[in-house]
């Protein structure tokens, strides 16, 4: 996560037919809050993601309507967690007709998105596209008007993003690398202007990361020999791969470690002893 944040607005216009509404929710791990987008040009517009449920966002989101002159037809939540979903019972409230959209329904009120589903209002389409890692739900919406896509917490406007599912994850980044080459509206953070780009940075970022777990690795086979080896827990390996890094924020790199342990281990390039201690198999590529 970046130490310094730019500042951002309120509301900001990002382009003839995307609104940025900050959420509200300032803090360590939604950055400058969740980014919500109001997107079209006419009386009826999409919603991307509902914040938190902040009254902020909610009087924010009331008062860029009535400038508008516009409702909200249907909402788009990007995934489940909740400073993206909380938001849904102030929309109703100013919206009572809206529909809510929300990959794997948890209430029977909404309707399920489906990979490649267009959602078309006044001057925008939009496609979904199913991209699990962050979390299993969870989806991006390319803005085909604009070539442009809204990445939900899959990459975000600073630092970078956490994930339950390693190899998903790098799929979902190859995948959303290959079908839009404009700005990238995160799901926290500034605009980002090349996203392809930056959907690339984040792959090779990532395979950064698992080579240097697999180069820390290699160090403790070398230094203990093939016989003699005691191998490495995660958070030694986090200490030496992140030794530049506050070790206030070790337990959360901790999490992604472990995560690229556990995909080398389904590879077989990995193994753990039963302290959960790590080494290299044979078949690691050095």
């Amino acid at each position: 996560m970046a130490t310094q944040l730019t500042t951002l607005p309120e509301v900001e216009r990002l382009s003839p037919r995307v609104i940025r509404i900050l959420g509200g929710n300032p803090g360590k791990f939604t950055l400058q809050g969740t980014n919500t987008y109001l997107v079209g040009r006419g009386s009826h517009r999409l919603l991307i993601d509902t914040g938190q449920g902040m009254p902020v966002w909610r009087d924010a989101l009331r008062k860029v309507l009535a400038a508008e002159n516009a409702i909200v037809s249907d909402a788009l939540l990007t995934h489940w967690h909740l400073d993206h979903v909380q938001g849904v019972p102030d929309l109703l409230s100013l919206c009572p007709s809206v529909r809510i959209h929300k990959n794997s329904p948890d209430a029977p009120s909404q309707s399920a998105i489906h990979d490649g589903q267009t959602f078309t209002t006044d001057g925008a389409t939009l496609r979904a596209f199913h991209c699990p890692g962050h979390t299993a739900d969870h989806m991006a919406f390319v803005l085909e008007d604009e070539d442009a896509m809204f990445t939900g917490d899959n990459v975000l406007g600073a630092g970078t993003a956490v994930f339950e599912d390693l190899p998903a994850y790098m799929a979902s980044l190859a995948g959303m690398a290959e079908r839009f080459s404009g700005r990238a509206y995160p799901g926290h953070g500034p605009v980002i202007e090349d996203g392809r780009a930056k959907v690339l940075e984040y792959i090779k970022h990532r395979q950064e990361r698992e080579a240097q777990v697999v180069q820390v690795l290699a160090q403790d086979a070398a230094a203990e020999g093939s016989d003699g080896r005691t191998g490495w827990t995660s958070m030694e390996i986090v200490k030496v791969i992140y030794k530049d890094v506050p070790e206030n924020l070790h337990e959360a790199a901790e999490r992604g470690v472990v995560q690229v342990l556990d995909k080398l281990e389904k590879e077989d390039k990995v193994r753990a002893d039963d302290s959960q201690r790590w080494e290299l198999t044979a078949k690691a590529a050095l």
